[in-house]
């Protein structure tokens, strides 16, 4: 008999469609919750033969829509799939709700390390190793932001300029919508930086959640994947890089924004690093890298919150107690983001 599917799983309807647009699929399938996620679920989906398969769904119950857009992630990863951007190979998109309640999509199972912990990055790799992996992740986002968005066909996946303005206005709509008390420094934060646009370069593809444990490794340390595009659109690209220095926690740092971050491990390079060599790599300007820190834990802190409204509203399914995610942690991603912005000048 099939093990009992997890919430978040019709099995009937889920199987139906992979035997009708799946090759080669050999029922009855076997589901199980990816753990550690609080974007999108994803779940392992394991066929009587063996084949495996990872497939994605928005939380349970009524989300912020816009950030839980499966044809967007799909789009994303099948436009990536030719180019020198590592994505696991798409299967295929179900967006009628009848069958799962609520779309998903299907892609390839990627096997291999996700370093989400320091203990994680000490088990899975030596230290010699991971100096080359942060280089590598650096590399990636360069490779990411080469990509010409109407070359693969996603030129309209977003509005190209002003992304920094939109995404200001988003996320202030997104903090009105998933706040549990008054918060002033978001909004003093949200006024700062929108009175000090930096000017915006050429627009790129823009990840929107770049980060180590949003990557698939190879046992030899390769990025085999980036994973977790539900947040890309077309914007500035130095967004990501502030984001990606904004997840880069090094030992010794008061704030880890995360539960854990892998990259508190020796031999990671420093966050100076990481800017120094995607600034090599790119050529860009990141004289005014300290904007986009600031947007950066800015943002974080309204996801994390977002989160915790989640939680309590049960959209992760029975059993999720909120985690790291916290009133006091969104406080310090805040003055965080004050700081940076200060730090401007």
């Amino acid at each position: 008999m099939p093990v009992e599917a997890p919430e978040g799983i019709e099995r009937g309807g889920v199987e139906a469609w992979f035997a009708a647009n799946v090759a080669n699929v050999t029922l009855p399938l076997r589901f199980e919750r990816i753990s550690d996620g609080r974007s999108n679920l994803t779940f392992s989906v394991t066929d009587a033969a063996g084949g495996r398969w990872a497939l994605r769904r928005p939380p349970l119950g009524k989300g912020l829509s816009s950030a839980h857009d499966m044809g967007r992630e799909h789009t994303v990863m099948s436009a990536l799939a030719p180019t020198d951007v590592p994505v696991p190979p798409t299967v295929g998109i179900c967006e009628d709700e009848t069958v799962n309640g609520a779309p998903f999509f299907v892609m390839d199972f990627v096997d291999g390390p996700i370093l989400r912990s320091q203990q994680a990055a000490v088990e899975s790799f030596g230290e010699a190793e991971r100096g080359p992996i942060g280089d590598r992740v650096a590399d990636t986002l360069v490779a990411i932001h080469a990509v010409d968005p109407d070359e693969v066909g996603i030129g309209d996946l977003g509005h190209k300029q002003d992304y920094v303005a939109r995404q200001l206005r988003r996320w202030r709509g997104q903090w009105e919508k998933s706040k549990t008390r008054e918060v002033p420094l978001v909004d003093d934060v949200h006024d700062r930086l929108a009175a000090r646009i930096p000017e915006q370069g050429p627009a790129t593809i823009v990840h929107g959640d770049y980060r180590l444990d949003n990557m698939i490794l190879s046992r030899s340390g390769e990025i085999a994947a980036v994973v977790d595009w539900e947040l890309c659109t077309l914007g500035d690209p130095l967004a990501d890089v502030g984001m990606l220095l904004v997840y880069w926690s090094e030992p010794g740092d008061e704030l880890i924004p995360l539960a854990d971050l892998p990259t508190t491990a020796p031999g990671f390079p420093r966050r100076d690093e990481v800017k120094a060599r995607y600034a090599e790599r790119s050529g860009r300007d990141l004289s005014e890298i300290d904007f986009y820190v600031a947007l950066g834990y800015w943002k974080l802190g309204i996801i994390l919150q977002g989160i915790i409204a989640r939680v309590a509203a049960g959209q992760y399914g029975q059993g999720e107690d909120g985690g790291y995610e916290t009133d006091a942690l969104v406080d310090q991603l805040a003055k965080a983001a004050d700081e940076a912005e200060r730090r401007l000048g």
